[in-house]
């Protein structure tokens, strides 16, 4: 493999772990409603895990309300009862066609403790990031041991890495500083 594939690769890796945290993210609860907090939800349709998203439309035409409407309202029991075992805290309003989740405000406490998980999800995504630099560098020296690159061709491979790292790591943090704002605002 050469130097470049090495580093594509990586940079790939490392945006794959960034859209990772990104989804992750939109499931956690701000003070706002929105679509990203059940859409991941997975629903037993017809003996498979599904989720919500591809069952169902979901919208929030208010600040504090968000409406799922099944594209098959048969399954209303069955998304109810997969919103109540993802263990959201949220509860749910049935009128046999459509959904409905009011959504209270948060409390300070509340989103506190959500500022707090934002926090480890970003330091876990960090750790993955580093541990793709790691594993990339690796690869790298194992490359040039193996005189398939020259040095040259490896400390520029090693430093290209080193600059996804740290556009990766401001992306996250990025993230993380968007996402806390959002929370402690009121």
């Amino acid at each position: 493999m050469s130097a470049k594939e090495i580093q594509e690769e990586t940079k790939r890796k490392m945006e794959k772990t960034i859209e990772m945290a990104k989804e992750e993210l939109k499931s956690l609860r701000t003070g706002r409603a929105s679509p990203g907090i059940v859409e991941n939800v997975k629903v037993d349709y017809y003996g498979s895990p599904t989720p919500l998203k591809q069952i169902a439309n979901i919208t929030a035409p208010e600040a504090q309300l968000v409406v799922i409407s099944p594209f098959d309202p048969s399954i209303i029991k069955d998304i109810e009862k997969a919103i109540q075992q993802a263990d959201l805290g949220l509860t749910t309003h049935s009128d046999g066609k459509t959904i409905r989740i009011p959504l209270p405000p948060l409390s300070e406490d509340r989103r506190k403790k959500i500022v707090a998980q934002v926090k480890d999800l970003i330091e876990e995504a960090k750790i993955s990031v580093r541990n793709i630099r790691r594993d990339a560098n690796k690869h790298v020296d194992k490359e040039e041991k193996a005189s398939l690159i020259t040095e040259d061709e490896s400390k520029k491979a090693k430093e290209r890495i080193q600059e996804f790292i740290r556009e990766s790591e401001a992306t996250l943090n990025g993230l993380l500083e968007t996402k806390t704002a959002e929370l402690m605002k009121v």
